[in-house]
């Protein structure tokens, strides 16, 4: 049994498709299911029930992957140890993040990481915060930033900080003279808010229900800046995190709304033990979140 025939195995375990699982680990088909066969031969047991549709797993297959998830951790790890022996963090680091959290949150900490870490590539993928959540179960990334709480068994969740929501109003706006609002205030105002399945959208709204409010939804976008310019044209009111205001925007005041707020942590899989590349930037983005943006 090899390491390369157990991350082949992994691969399609995960995939359910051969031709997926080739491209994955950058090989040809042919030679990933030749590996495949000699595993399956070396074992005596089929690992997988292979129809025209789809692939799964036999009961052997299951039993195994645990297994060579295991030992393929304990392998990157044990790698990665005697690299720090020469002081030397190396890996890749596949990292998600919040399309609202990315563009202000991300770029001078990455710049910083990069920096103390010049062997370590992080590769950042922006989704929703479901997407991100199925996206760590199935270990296409490593850890994601998201907004807590996050309802998915197998998760492991630690927060950073809270930030403020702040209400995005037109220049002109009367209440743009107030120095803080209240749900009442925006009584005749319609919402521009994120597009659904944006967690940001879903924190408003239901800020909004809890205090006995139901806004006036009249647009949708799922870029901050589109909202923002939505709203200096005078298409309504948003809601948007604290740390997209840090810059002026040009025809757009923003106000702070008592007890509207949004977590901002990291979730990773509970089951698989962190590489030292991905726990070196996790440990980072912890220390830094204690920066500009907000502290707990």
């Amino acid at each position: 049994m090899e390491l390369h025939q157990l991350r082949y195995f992994l691969a399609v375990a995960r995939t359910k498709n051969f031709s997926r699982a080739a491209e994955q680990c950058h090989v040809a088909q042919p030679s990933l299911s030749q590996q495949i066969m000699k595993l399956e031969a070396e074992l005596g047991e089929r690992l997988f029930e292979r129809t025209k549709r789809e692939v799964a797993l036999t009961p052997a297959g299951d039993l195994l992957t645990a297994h060579a998830e295991r030992v393929l951790a304990e392998v990157d790890l044990a790698c990665a140890g005697v690299r720090e022996l020469r002081g030397l963090v190396r890996g890749r680091v596949a990292l998600g993040v919040l399309p609202t959290v990315a563009p202000y949150f991300l770029p001078q900490r990455l710049r910083t990481f990069s920096a103390k870490f010049p062997a370590v590539e992080v590769v950042v993928h922006e989704e929703t915060t479901d997407r991100l959540a199925a996206a760590v179960l199935a270990k296409e990334v490593d850890l994601a930033l998201v907004s807590p709480p996050v309802e998915r068994k197998g998760l492991v969740a630690e927060e950073f900080f809270d930030e403020k929501l702040l209400v995005a109003l037109p220049a002109a706006h009367p209440l743009a003279k107030k120095r803080r609002l209240t749900l009442d205030d925006l009584e005749q105002d319609a919402f521009i808010l994120m597009k659904e399945g944006h967690c940001l959208a879903g924190q408003a709204l239901q800020f909004c229900r809890l205090n006995g409010f139901a806004p006036r939804v009249s647009f949708r976008s799922a870029q901050i800046e589109t909202v923002l310019a939505f709203v200096a044209k005078g298409w309504g009111v948003s809601v948007v995190p604290e740390m997209a205001c840090r810059r002026p925007t040009p025809g757009v005041r923003f106000r702070a709304l008592a007890g509207m707020t949004r977590s901002i942590g990291i979730i990773y899989r509970e089951a698989r033990v962190l590489s030292h590349a991905s726990r070196a930037l996790a440990g980072f983005l912890r220390d830094g979140a204690a920066g500009p943006v907000g502290k707990k």
